[in-house]
């Protein structure tokens, strides 16, 4: 069965290798087209990209002529689907042109998160937040459209927040992160400034704490975005770890609850059914761990391949109501992955696809276009 052909934008720099590694066996999507920098365009990938990820590069998407971030020459292969990777001033430019000449848009940057009619989406928390995108067409003109993925950070802290808002409702938060440098890029923070120190600053990351919770928590109303009423306090910390952002999270609930009956919703969550037909999703999803040292980023961030979460640490808060610890691995399930997924989901909804029925074993699609 055919597979969807899809670009990657920026795919020499750190996110845009991850894409790249992530798609190579990918059972739906096949990459037909990169764009990188201008030391790299013109070139094969595979001499070009200074490749920073684990083993060599994919050999299918080697080969492939790095082009430039444009629409004059069209995108070799005409992939109906990219994958933003593009820095913030490129994206900006880049982004709604492409989707003004048809193309999904999944983009894992910053610039549209908080637009009204651009899904900001996580497809275990808020799925049903596709239905911005008939909005975003009508009110852009666009037969394509952008789907952004939520800040690393975010991402760390919000599967707990879920699961507390569907039990009990969340009136308030006070998130503090402690964020691996690889979430700086590549070369990232200086390690005479990271080495036996912690950085009590991010640009901007305390506002994206507070600001898009808010939006993944809230509802789609009549094709219009309804932010959830939740105020958030956020401090984010860069600390000398590699890989795994770590949440520490105080919450006012809608209505009190013990800490027992917290841990006991966090273990009977099940995300929305939609996710069961997502290739990449993990068995399992939310992981909550007794021990009193737990979670930590070196032992848990790569569980369900990087993609789950871990949560532990439940007790009752003195001064709010419940207070948690949530880990997530910054650059697979905070970056790269959870784009990914988001693709998987506009499949499966049929936004991506043409409408063409999955498989039996819900593992591949015959079309590559557009809805």
């Amino acid at each position: 069965m055919s597979k969807i052909p899809v670009g990657v934008l920026g795919a020499t720099g750190t996110v845009g290798q991850r894409f790249v590694q992530l798609l190579a066996n990918h059972p739906w999507f096949e990459v037909v087209a990169v764009t990188g920098s201008d030391r790299t365009v013109g070139r094969p990938y595979g001499e070009g990209v200074n490749w920073l990820m684990s083993g060599e590069v994919p050999s299918q998407t080697a080969a492939l002529v790095v082009q430039p971030t444009g629409l004059d020459l069209g995108i070799p292969g005409n992939p109906p689907v990219v994958f933003s990777a593009l820095p913030t001033t490129e994206a900006k430019e880049w982004e709604p042109q492409f989707a003004a000449a048809g193309y999904a848009v999944v983009t894992n940057t910053s610039v549209f998160r908080m637009s009204p009619t651009v899904p900001l989406l996580i497809p275990e928390v808020n799925p049903e937040h596709t239905r911005l995108i008939p909005t975003q067409r009508r009110e852009n003109n666009w037969p394509g459209f952008i789907v952004a993925s939520p800040n690393c950070s975010t991402t760390s802290a919000i599967l707990p927040l879920k699961v507390f808002q569907e039990a009990f409702g969340v009136e308030s938060a006070i998130i503090t992160t402690l964020q691996a440098i690889s979430g700086a890029g590549y070369p990232g923070v200086s390690s005479m400034d990271i080495y036996d120190n912690v950085v009590p600053y991010i640009g901007g990351e305390d506002e994206k704490l507070q600001n898009e919770p808010t939006k993944l928590l809230g509802e789609v109303r009549e094709g219009r975005m309804m932010t959830a009423p939740i105020s958030i306090s956020a401090q984010a910390n860069r600390v000398p770890v590699i890989d795994g952002h770590l949440a520490s999270v105080s919450v006012k609930l809608g209505r009190r609850a013990t800490a027992a009956e917290a841990i006991d919703a966090l273990r009977a969550w099940r995300p929305p059914s939609v996710v069961a037909q997502l290739p990449s999703s993990p068995k399992e999803l939310l992981i909550y761990r007794d021990e009193p040292d737990r979670p930590q980023p070196r032992r848990d961030r790569d569980a369900g391949d990087g993609l789950a979460w871990t949560v532990g640490k439940v007790r009752e808060c003195p001064v709010l109501d419940i207070r948690y610890m949530s880990l997530t691995h910054n650059t697979l399930r905070g970056a790269a992955s959870g784009a990914l997924l988001n693709a998987e989901l506009l499949v499966v909804q049929g936004f991506i696809g043409g409408g063409t029925e999955l498989s039996s074993n819900g593992h591949q699609r015959t079309a590559a276009a557009i809805r």
